[in-house]
């Protein structure tokens, strides 16, 4: 009893500096217009990334633009890393009138951004560490989480939305302990809360979530407490940072590796970078007054070219997660495991029409394909187990994957103790900018502070101040939840028979749906390649994907193989590796029609998909005793 009072002592003491804080920030920070955000150069870059016939540059344009620059003539910027940060990065700094270029080894979002829970954090769990911990400077990262929060879901509501997440409680303290923590939480939040939250009886609880047990480990179900947190569809969030990034002006380019920099001689600053185009084999030199390392968990490796001897940054992480069909979670509604055996919290939440669980979080070593081990697999399906009236089986997994969470040191730090969630940002070789560490959510003001320092560091002359609070993404300006109706009601998708021959067919509710929230506004294009071009089939059985999408991503979202289709513009791979595995020949065949590949060019791409997919350990691709699930 003493342990509880205490906890519920400390979280009255929380509550007294969150009402400060928050009326502190109250004062310092009023609500902006549209006009004192930015003004004319706001107005200037909105239209450009709005403009309906908008189109992004080929990617021969995007190539030439980075040969162009040079030692008397170089960029401002040049990023090195297509993830969630470097796509920020290149989109806050052109937003800010600098001519910026970006390259990504692989594809926009292909190393860690592609693989997070999906979630958007307001920072809960650093309002539970300032409780316990009393400690300020946690209870500020919960005002920056929320705040970026807002920020994220504001720019690109297409991609992301609120999504209830219900916490099962087994003890009358427990259901006191979450109700008063998450009403705290609705406190610090003010104007950035999604939705308030509330507790439901044991049988309010299993009508909203009805595969919710009633009885765990001996105890009864007392009820359950319900917050909300944002969701978003992360590697198309990155792609659309990507091409937004593009119609402001940058010059960005996937499949392109830096392979060595570029010194100056007398200054033995970094002056540039050797790029080699991954496609072709082509390497040429770009050059730029600040090089921004935004290479995730890959950044040592960067900046080991520009001084072999620096100091390792980078502490990686391994989360693993896991895809289940729909029926294990109600469409809405998600849930939070708060405490499994070693202490960690897994999340069982909707996603794309299926439920993703996860995460876990163990020691790694850096590779690109990371792959998940049967244990961290099991580890997940034991933590819902116990929580479900579902029998869970390791045979209903979909796909499965682990991504390398880039935890951060840094390099000025005199102790590992630095080791943290949160980013860093330095300069430890001239030049070379290096940003890490950090989430998804906050990615926006990561990129803020990279951008801030990459002035600083290049004395560069941005014409304005940072836009992108305010800043909707390509598809975002003017959409609506509805406007999947237009497009049920105004496109019919025809499809080619194996016979050849033509027939339409419905633009149903759900493919309507799905158009609309993964490309926003350009919904409509897509709905015409399929209507005009015959290419509305679906791809796989059971999924809304259609043909017309591929076609589509390769003319405007710089989709140049099948794994960067499978994996990053549509999800299949990370749905079901089965379904994508199945549609992988169509895919190269409507690619192979845009990007004029030969035979020996498709034979490579199935081969090296099929590949990728190995590496997906769904129940069909991988060894496992299945004994308890």
């Amino acid at each position: 009893m003493a342990t509880t009072s205490t906890r519920l002592r400390r979280l009255g003491s929380v509550a007294a500096a969150a009402v400060a804080l928050s009326a502190g920030v109250a004062l310092r920070d009023p609500p902006l217009s549209s006009s004192d955000r930015g003004g004319p150069s706001l107005d200037a870059v909105r239209r450009k990334i709005a403009d309906s016939n908008g189109v992004v540059p080929s990617r021969a344009v995007q190539e030439s633009a980075l040969i162009g620059s040079s030692a008397v003539n170089p960029l401002d910027i040049l990023v090195v890393g297509g993830g969630a940060t470097g796509c920020g990065v290149a989109l806050d700094a052109v937003a800010r009138g600098l001519r910026v270029g970006l390259v990504e080894r692989e594809d926009f979002s292909s190393g860690t951004s592609s693989r997070s829970t999906k979630l958007l954090h307001g920072g809960v769990r650093y309002l539970e560490k300032a409780v316990f911990n009393l400690d300020y400077g946690q209870l500020k990262l919960v005002f920056h989480a929320l705040e970026e929060r807002k920020q994220v879901i504001e720019n690109a509501p297409h991609l992301c939305q609120a999504l209830p997440c219900m916490t099962p409680c087994f003890d009358w303290f427990e259901v006191v302990y979450y109700w008063m923590g998450l009403k705290l939480y609705d406190l610090v939040a003010g104007a950035r809360l999604l939705h308030l939250s509330r507790y439901y009886s044991a049988q309010e609880s299993v009508e909203l979530f009805p595969t919710l047990a009633r009885k765990g480990k001996g105890r009864s179900l007392k009820g359950t407490v319900v917050y909300y947190d944002g969701q978003m569809n992360d590697s198309r969030l990155n792609v659309g940072l990507a091409c937004t990034a593009a119609l402001a002006g940058a010059a960005v380019l996937n499949h392109a590796e830096v392979v060595s920099f570029i010194k100056d001689e007398v200054s033995n600053r970094i002056i540039g970078a050797r790029i080699r185009d991954n496609l072709s084999g082509v390497e040429f030199d770009t050059y730029a007054k600040v090089i921004v390392n935004a290479a995730g968990p890959f950044c040592d490796a960067v900046r080991k070219m520009a001084d072999k001897e620096s100091q390792q940054m980078i502490c990686p992480s391994s989360g693993v997660h896991i895809v289940l069909p729909d029926y294990y979670s109600p469409e809405g509604m998600g849930l939070i495991v708060p405490k499994t055996k070693d202490g960690r919290v897994v999340f069982m939440l909707p996603w794309l029409g299926r439920t993703v669980a996860g995460t876990t979080d163990s020691n790694t070593g850096i590779t690109m394909l990371p792959e998940p081990h049967e244990d961290e697999i099991q580890f997940i399906l034991d933590a819902i187990c116990d929580y479900l009236n579902v029998k869970v089986r390791r045979t209903d997994v979909l796909s499965a994957w682990s991504g390398i969470r880039p935890l951060a040191v840094d390099p000025k730090a005199k102790s590992t103790e630095s080791i943290s969630r949160d980013h860093v940002v330095c300069e430890d070789y001239p030049g070379l900018v290096t940003i890490t560490g950090g989430k998804w959510t906050t990615y926006r003001s990561m990129a803020e502070d990279a951008v801030d320092a990459a002035i600083k560091s290049g004395k560069l002359s941005p014409t304005n101040e940072c836009l992108t609070n305010n800043l909707r993404l390509s598809g975002a300006e003017e959409w609506d939840p509805a406007s999947f109706t237009a497009l049920a009601q105004q496109y019919v998708r025809m499809k080619r028979t194996y016979t050849g021959k033509v027939v339409p067919g419905v633009m149903d509710t759900a493919a309507a749906k799905h158009l609309s929230h993964a490309y926003g506004t350009m919904a409509d294009r897509v709905a015409v390649i399929a209507q005009d071009e015959h290419l509305g089939k679906r791809l796989a059985h059971g999924y809304p994907f259609l043909e017309a999408e591929v076609a589509y991503c390769a003319r405007n979202e710089y989709c140049e193989s099948a794994v960067d289709f499978i994996a990053r513009r549509s999800r299949l791979a990370f749905l079901d590796t089965d379904a994508a595995s199945r549609a992988l020949p169509r895919i190269i065949e409507i690619l192979a029609t845009e990007h004029k590949w030969d035979r020996s060019r498709k034979k490579k791409e199935l081969q090296k998909a099929k590949e990728f997919l190995e590496t997906f350990k769904s129940s069909r691709n991988a060894q496992f005793y299945d004994g308890k699930h």
